[in-house]
Order: C-alpha cells, then structure tokens, then sequence
C-alpha cells in the first residue's frame, strides 16, 4: 500500500514511475552463452558461464522481488522545436513535374565478394608458401597439411611425407583453400558496407584477429591435425595478407563512399532496420515535387 501511495505522490508531482535500469538481464545472457560455449572449447569457459548466470539471476530476481524496482522520471510538457543545421535543397521546377531520382547509398554484387576470395586466398599462399619452404624445404607442406584436416589416414603421416608432393593431397587442399577463400569473401563483401569509414581496417586486421580467435579455440575439435602442427605466427601472418587484398577488391568494387550512407545508423547499414527515414540529402531533385 505504501509502495502505490509514493508512486501516486510521484504521479501528482510532476513524475512518472519506470521500471528502474538493471544490467543483470545482460550478464544471465552472457552466461547463458558461455556455458554453451564452455561445452565444445574447455569446461574454464563453462565454469565461468555457469558463475555468470547465479549472478544475473540473482541480481534480476532482487530487482524484481518482492517489490519490482523504480524510478521516478521527470515529465515535461514543453514544446520543444525541432531544427537543423543542414542545409535542405528545395526542388528546382522543370518538366518532370511529381518525379525525384534517389541517389543509390550502395551497390552490392555477390560476384564483388567471390573477386575479393579469389584475389586474397591467392595473397594468403604466398607467406604459407614461404613458410613451408623456410620451415620444410616444401611448398607442398601447406597444402597438404590442409588436406591433412580431411584425411583421417594421414592423421599419423610425418613431416617429410608431408612435405612430398601428392596429387590427392594438391586437389583436397586446393579446393578446400578455394572453397574457404570464397566463403569467406563473400563474407567481406556482405560486411565491409556496414563500415564504410576504415574498410581496410576492419578487413585487413580486426577481422583476421576474428577469425584466428575462433580458431584457436575451436580447431583441436574441427581438425585435430592441425591443431598439433599449425604455426599460428604464420598463420595470423597470411590471415591478414588475405584480408588486406580481399578487403581492398571488395572496397573497390562496393560503393559505400557517398556521406548519406557514412551518416545512416549502424542498425541501418547492417539491414536490421529499414524503417528509419533517410537524411534530406539522400534525394537530388530531378523535377518539381
């Protein structure tokens, strides 16, 4: 009773009651994830995904019983007027009276994303090549190394058998090289759109570091092979040679440059969300509108 009388005072003063903010639904998420996660890496990861989501449900419950948790909000009923700095064009007159050309924010062909795989997994073989001549006195290493992963009896081959050529072993390496380089290009040209100010950046140095993190964690699952023979310096190293060239194709290709996609929100440019309306600047007046 006590609890309705200070909200209906708040009410009578100017305020409203709002749930109270609580971090605690974000950190029982955070566990959730990593527990699920803990069970194909390493039971540390569960352990401290486990710990995480006590905690976030035992926060979240205080905060909701026995009394759901408030906070008074001010509310205001000015008039605020909306203006900006921007300068609008008005529509100039002319014959195509009722028409507008929108000017495209960007231009995406899936084939830009297939020209950046091809043109990086070719980057990526140069330092893997020169790391098996270095390391094995063979440019075969790498290749059949990969093709090692699909193998399951070269599982127990040696080095030097690895290291002599194969035809088996140069097929199944070069198409799973291809069949990667491809898939993951066609990932750069869907994402560098969604960061149009450093694609390079984030093409040739977040994203390696990404991708070698997941691996890391994951390849004694996927292939435990490589696990046990990879070279993860060389490998990081080739990782950003392949995300330099492919970024830099995909980069030249997409259109993504123009400063009414620069200016959309990240949710927007990601495709999350299409209903948010688009700057004045996005339309050039054609005609008379």
């Amino acid at each position: 009773m006590a609890h309705n009388e200070i909200a209906h005072h708040h009410e009578q003063e100017g305020f409203i009651q709002l749930p109270k903010p609580t971090i605690w639904p974000l950190i029982l998420a955070l566990g959730v994830s990593l527990s699920l996660f803990g069970l194909v890496t390493h039971w540390a990861i569960t352990v401290l995904g486990v710990c995480l989501l006590i905690s976030g449900a035992v926060g979240w419950f205080g905060q909701i019983f026995p009394h759901e948790q408030h906070e008074p909000i001010a509310v205001s009923t000015e008039v605020v007027t909306i203006s900006t700095a921007r300068t609008i064009r008005q529509p100039e007159p002319g014959p195509a009276a009722g028409h507008r050309l929108v000017k495209p924010l960007q231009g995406y062909n899936m084939l830009v994303g297939i020209k950046g795989g091809i043109a990086g997994g070719i980057a990526m073989s140069v330092p893997a090549g020169i790391f098996g001549l270095l390391a094995y006195h063979s440019i075969w290493y790498p290749l059949n190394l990969l093709a090692a992963g699909g193998f399951t009896s070269w599982a127990s081959e040696s080095d030097a058998f690895l290291a002599q050529f194969h035809m088996q072993g140069l097929l199944a390496g070069l198409a799973i090289h291809a069949f990667s380089s491809i898939l993951v290009g066609l990932l750069y040209g869907a994402m560098l759109p969604m960061f149009p100010r450093r694609p390079i950046l984030m093409a040739g140095f977040i994203a390696p570091l990404i991708w070698t993190g997941i691996l890391y964690t994951a390849l004694g699952i996927v292939s435990p092979i490589l696990d046990q023979r990879i070279h993860w310096l060389w490998f990081i190293v080739s990782q950003f040679a392949f995300g330099l060239v492919a970024g830099y194709v995909v980069n030249l290709q997409v259109k993504v440059r123009s400063a009414e996609f620069r200016a959309l929100p990240f949710a927007v440019r990601a495709g999350l969300h299409t209903d948010v309306p688009a700057p004045p600047e996005e339309h050039e007046k054609d005609g008379r509108s």
